[in-house]
């Protein structure tokens, strides 16, 4: 029922009571917390009929005016008194819906924790891995600290390489780098995973398919395009009659199935220290950033005679291939990634972009 402002006569002692019971009935008939609000703005606002008929007390004659006031007065305690018991009953009925709808209980089992993804790199090595397998060769692993003799002399490097170098290479025990430290049996963190290439020759024979992936250490800072701690996988394969071709359907087949059918790869000329011929491997990508385009992916070659003597292998006999890339820059080019640092911080969302499994699991 309205509250008419103007039908409020505060001489009239009945009439105020009536006035009042219907106001307390509103306040009694709100149901929640927003229509009390609504109520109590229509009884006690500027434009109620109780607070207009105060207004009215003021040009009322001395004895009428004690009246009306004492009326009014009456009114305004026992609606004040009413709409704050209403109050409290809607708060504690609110409160109490609202440890219906937000409780908690405690014996379910707790969904809050993501399942998460595995990280991208590890997909990507079980995902080459895999294809290796396919092909019949084993996967090869070695130690991380490594001899400097698996390292750089069984693979052909000089004593004097720029490679040996503190600048380039992690020492473990802190001697010197070169020729001399060689004869001392320095350690240092492997820069590539080729020295697992060596102790596989050197345990299994010939002939042999491995490969070899892996983390490795260079003495680099970290950046957009540089970390100094990656991984690498690379392949060598010692046979008798192996060529470049064979290299070469290894490798389009490998780019296939890394980057889709339409990739096809192409050498070109190089120098490496363990290969002869020696060549930069570089694949036609049609999802290249900025349009279809060769990129540069790795080296490879011909395994160098020097190495297969240094391992125990007759050069006369047997020929061999290696090669070997990097899968940060494999994961980058394959997905679009801008920054190397994504890959290495460690942030959940990261992985979890590329799911719980990966690319055709």
């Amino acid at each position: 029922m309205e509250l008419d402002p103007s039908a409020l006569d505060p001489r009239d002692e009945d009439a105020v009571s009536r006035w009042s019971a219907q106001a307390a009935a509103q306040l009694t008939a709100a149901t929640d917390l927003t229509e009390l609000k609504a109520r109590k703005t229509e009884i006690f606002g500027d434009r109620s009929a109780l607070t207009l008929a105060n207004r009215t007390i003021k040009d009322l004659p001395g004895p009428e005016k004690a009246v009306a006031g004492k009326n009014l007065g009456r009114a305004r305690q026992q609606l004040n008194q009413l709409l704050a018991e209403r109050q409290e009953q809607l708060e504690q009925a609110h409160l109490a819906a609202v440890l219906v709808d937000e409780g908690v209980d405690v014996s379910v089992a707790s969904d809050r924790f993501p399942v998460g993804a595995r990280h991208p790199l590890s997909l990507l090595i079980e995902e080459a891995g895999d294809f290796f397998l396919g092909l019949g060769w084993s996967i090869a692993e070695g130690p991380e600290v490594e001899h400097e003799w698996f390292n750089f002399d069984s693979l052909n490097f000089d004593a004097d390489h720029p490679a040996r170098q503190m600048a380039d290479t992690f020492y473990v025990d802190g001697t010197s780098a070169g020729g001399a430290a060689a004869q001392d049996g320095s350690l240092v963190l492997r820069t590539h995973t080729s020295p697992v290439q060596s102790r596989t020759l050197l345990e299994q024979g010939v002939p042999l398919y491995a490969v070899c992936p892996g983390k490795v250490f260079r003495s680099d800072a970290l950046d957009a395009t540089h970390t100094p701690v990656f991984h690498q996988i690379e392949g060598i394969a010692v046979d008798r009659g192996l060529t470049m071709a064979d290299l070469k359907g290894v490798l389009d087949a490998l780019a296939k199935a890394l980057f889709g059918p339409e990739v096809k790869t192409r050498l070109r000329p190089s120098f490496f220290p363990f290969t002869e011929p020696s060549a930069e491997m570089d694949f036609w990508f049609p999802q290249k950033k900025g349009g279809p385009g060769w990129i540069e992916w790795g080296g490879c070659g011909m395994v160098n005679p020097a190495v297969l003597i240094a391992n125990g292998i007759d050069p006369d006999e047997y020929t061999g291939f290696a090669f070997g890339m990097g899968l940060e820059r494999t994961l980058m080019l394959r997905h679009g990634i801008s920054d190397m640092r994504d890959i290495v911080e460690g942030d959940m969302r990261f992985s979890e972009q590329f799911g719980l499994f990966g690319k055709g699991q």
